[in-house]
């Protein structure tokens, strides 16, 4: 099999929605509407589409009776996690505070070099990513990917603690110090994170 060398010129199309299949329409509305501000488009009893920017719609849900739920759908092949970007490392850990006093909490925090991420699990147990870009830049964070000797010993990152980086914060930490300090694994959480994937 062969590949198209880079330089050769085509329409690359841009990531627009994704799509997930449920029992749950209305649980699954409330909740990305919660964690993400998506707004429903429209809503009928076969789904519905939701967006939380200026798309027609970011995720589309469908619903059938047929469906049954995949309660071993960690050791299969597929859909991992879909993933959110903020702004900001600040986006995150203030989006982590309200989410947290809603009683929603994320099943693991990981900070990969290149983003400081926690990954939620809605309704149906899908894993939902939101990260900040630790670069700033997404030409900076590529070319970091590609380049660092610190991503190539260390693909995955180091996880965190979110109340300690919260803490760390609250103490005066820049979030250019928070994520040096969470890489490095000095937020290291109290017991071992659920990745969603065997090991």
């Amino acid at each position: 099999m062969t590949h198209e060398p880079k330089t050769t010129a085509f329409a690359r199309p841009a990531l627009h929605h994704f799509n997930l299949k449920t029992l749950r329409l209305q649980e699954m509305i409330d909740w990305y509407a919660t964690v993400l501000g998506m707004e429903t488009q429209h809503q009928f009893p076969g789904g519905a589409w939701l967006t939380n920017d200026a798309a027609n719609h970011r995720l589309a849900l469908l619903v059938s009776p047929l469906l049954s739920d995949d309660h071993d759908k960690i050791m299969h092949t597929g859909f991992h996690h879909s993933a959110f970007e903020y702004a900001s490392l600040d986006d995150l850990l203030d989006t982590y505070t309200r989410l947290k006093a809603l009683g929603i909490e994320p099943h693991a925090c990981l900070d990969h070099g290149i983003t400081c991420s926690m990954y939620y699990a809605d309704p149906d147990g899908n894993s939902v990513e939101l990260q900040a870009d630790m670069f700033g830049d997404w030409q900076k964070s590529g070319e970091w990917i590609r380049t660092s000797p610190l991503f190539a010993a260390n693909p995955i990152g180091s996880p965190f603690d979110p109340d300690q980086m919260v803490a760390a914060r609250t103490a005066g930490a820049s979030w250019q110090e928070l994520h040096r300090r969470a890489y490095e694994g000095e937020f290291l959480p109290p017991t071992e994170q659920d990745l969603h994937f065997p090991v």
